[in-house]
């Protein structure tokens, strides 16, 4: 009976966040972070506690059969909404499809050919066996994709971990002990289905954290870059020079400022469409010429900045002229298919600095370094009063 009342509560449980789960995915618009795959794996388990609930001792029909394919196809679910959660699209309805009709086959050879208690123990098995493998998948990830989320990962772990090992045993005891082991009045099975009650209490709010904490990511992530270039804008490189110089080990940093020759002749000329383009561009071959750590930054218009760290006067010198002669190069497709427009860039380079609260006064020299390069005739380096090589 306890038993019985706690599988009805977990039921519960599950079909509640199953509909919080598809309110939260109506809300996210087109990037649902998976919460509708989540949704689908909540309502899946549900429904197969409520056709244990409904089948009662039975070991053998209809409702068991579909209540183990259920069981099975519920975690599946939540590995594929996982998964796109973590920007990784993969198809939903056909993988689940494919898995109930083979399952369910399989469960009819096995009840056939070895009797229902290799049919229970093979579903407890691939259960521990999944969650075995979502658990290294988590652990995996806390390193890798994940890494924002470590704390996070470790406790989803440690949850998936207790019961894969639950599983584990539930096959053991099914082995050694028959059907006698799935009686809803032994101490495991209280114990197996308050754990699962506790899963689904808990796991629904982690996931929705982790939603708010994506999102809140990614709105402090768009607060410090420009939405065309995606490159940093003016606060999200304070931030980052901030961050840098704040380790004691910080090296003095030089700041590179890169303006499009005649830029406004480029949207006058071929309109401002094509002039987004080219301001994206360069803004590539930014990111691909700076050294790994370097900062860069959209400063505005048709300015950036590089803040090149962990160098010397003669190596940010030559990252000026890689970059400068990288634009020369780089090619931007015009209003007609055959038309290829060109652009140049002048670079002001500044003498070092060793902190963020400096940055307006060595942008300033830089600016006056850009200035005279701009006179001097364009596409060319210029260095800062008081640079030396």
């Amino acid at each position: 009976m306890i038993t019985t009342v706690i599988i009805g509560m977990l039921c519960v449980h599950l079909l509640c966040f199953c509909v919080m789960f598809l309110l939260i995915s109506t809300r996210l618009n087109g990037k649902k972070m998976g919460m509708e795959v989540l949704a689908l794996g909540n309502l899946l388990l549900g429904l197969a506690y409520i056709l244990q609930l409904l089948d009662g001792p039975t070991d053998w029909g209809v409702m068991s059969v579909a209540s183990h394919t259920l069981t099975l196809s519920a975690p599946v679910a939540y590995v594929l909404g996982a998964m796109r959660f973590f920007d990784r699209p993969t198809p939903v309805v056909r993988p689940l499809l494919a898995l109930a009709a083979t399952y369910t086959v399989l469960q009819i050879l096995v009840q056939s050919l070895l009797g229902s208690e290799a049919r229970h123990a093979m579903l407890a098995g691939l259960c521990a066996l999944l969650f075995l493998g979502m658990t290294v998948a988590v652990l995996y990830g806390r390193r890798t994709f994940a890494s924002d989320l470590s704390v996070e990962m470790l406790v989803f772990a440690v949850l998936i971990g207790g019961i894969c090992l639950l599983n584990a045993a539930k096959f053991v005891l099914i082995v050694e002990g028959g059907m006698a082991a799935l009686d809803m009045s032994s101490s495991f099975q209280k114990v197996f289905y308050i754990y699962m009650s506790f899963l689904a209490t808990v796991l629904p709010p982690c996931a929705v954290w982790l939603v708010l904490r994506r999102l809140t990511d990614e709105l402090r992530s768009l607060a410090a870059h420009d939405p065309l270039t995606r490159l940093l804008n003016r606060r999200g490189l304070m931030d980052a020079l901030e961050a840098h110089f704040r380790s004691r080990t910080a090296a003095p940093a030089y700041l590179l400022i890169v303006d499009i020759d005649h830029f406004k002749r480029i949207n006058d000329t071929h309109g401002h469409n094509v002039g987004d383009l080219v301001l994206c561009r360069v803004a590539e071959v930014l990111k691909a010429t700076a050294r790994q750590g370097d900062l860069v930054c959209r400063l505005g218009g048709e300015e950036f900045v590089i803040i090149a760290l962990d160098t010397d006067s003669v190596g940010v010198m030559q990252l000026a002229e890689r970059t400068r002669a990288a634009i020369e190069r780089s090619e931007v497709p015009g209003t007609s298919k055959s038309q290829l427009i060109r652009c140049t860039a002048t670079i002001g380079v500044s003498d070092h600095f060793t902190s963020a609260q400096a940055f307006d006064e060595f942008l300033q020299q830089a600016d006056a370094a850009l200035y005279r390069g701009k006179t001097a005739g364009r596409n060319r380096v210029e260095l800062g009063l008081g640079q030396q090589v």
